[in-house]
């Protein structure tokens, strides 16, 4: 053992303590005696608490963008990757729960859904999928309700990111420009022309290009995580309908056809 190790913590703050790991530990309590629930609730924990983080790095890019700050929102924005990474690969831990042990415990989970996750609500809407219907699963709750509200109202980083290139010159559409934030985002040819612009001049417009290739590098690892998503419910329950009363896996194959940032996809056909 290092003898320079600190071995008494009775008069200071320990390891534990600063990361609050008693309250976090505490917070497992299967509803039943089952083995595999821990399994189940850990994984739902663990990846909320990356969404935590993840929110806090992509509101916090979102400012920078707004204040033309992009080196900043750049270092943010891979950490943004970085963390949906981390979300993927999750699925795989859970995709070792079978069809068989997940029954053990599933009538436990009552009408609780990861549909009613509030801070991927506020993901999904900060990317720009927006959808005022979804915010009634958090009704109930005032605060959370709130939260998810605020992020349908505010832009998302993409309409920031438009924003952004309508101040560096770029020729953007009016009806763009003032757009209802509550909407999901769709296809502008202004937008698709100014990205084919930059494309075409990577020299001249590099930390657009760079910004651009991030968005995209986000919605890689963010349809990776829907395609984990979906092909791990359908391992575990097949078509069954989801705890939240939704249509699970055909809800979910719905998903995949989203697309956040359209112009950044198309304009790669006509360059």
């Amino acid at each position: 053992m290092h003898h320079d190790a600190k071995m008494d913590f009775s008069d200071a703050m320990d390891y534990g303590d600063y990361l609050g790991l008693d309250s976090i530990l505490e917070a497992q309590h299967p509803r039943s005696s089952e083995h595999d629930e821990m399994l189940f609730i850990v994984q739902h924990q663990t990846s909320e608490l990356w969404m935590k983080l993840l929110l806090h790095e992509l509101f916090a890019a979102q400012v920078k963008i707004q204040q033309d700050d992009l080196s900043s929102a750049l270092k943010m924005l891979t950490r943004v990757t970085r963390i949906m990474e981390q979300l993927v690969a999750a699925w795989t831990v859970l995709g070792t729960l079978t069809p068989a042990e997940y029954a053990t415990f599933r009538p436990y989970l009552a009408q609780s859904s990861g549909f009613q996750s509030y801070q991927y609500r506020q993901i999904e809407f900060a990317f720009g999928n927006k959808n005022a219907a979804l915010l009634q699963p958090h009704a109930h709750r005032a605060e959370r309700h709130m939260m998810v509200q605020a992020a349908l109202l505010r832009p998302s980083i993409y309409d920031d990111v438009i924003a952004l290139l309508a101040r560096r010159g770029c020729a953007i559409s009016a009806e763009r420009l003032q757009h209802d934030v509550t909407l999901p985002t769709t296809h502008d040819h202004s937008v698709e022309t100014a990205w084919l612009e930059i494309y075409h001049d990577p020299q001249h417009h590099w930390d657009l290009y760079a910004l651009a290739e991030k968005l995209v590098d986000i919605e890689d690892a963010f349809r990776l995580w829907r395609f984990r998503h979906v092909t791990t419910v359908e391992r575990i329950i097949g078509f069954k309908q989801g705890t939240g009363g939704t249509e699970g896996v055909h809800y979910l194959r719905k998903m995949l056809d989203v697309i956040l940032f359209p112009e950044l996809w198309s304009l790669r056909t006509k360059f």
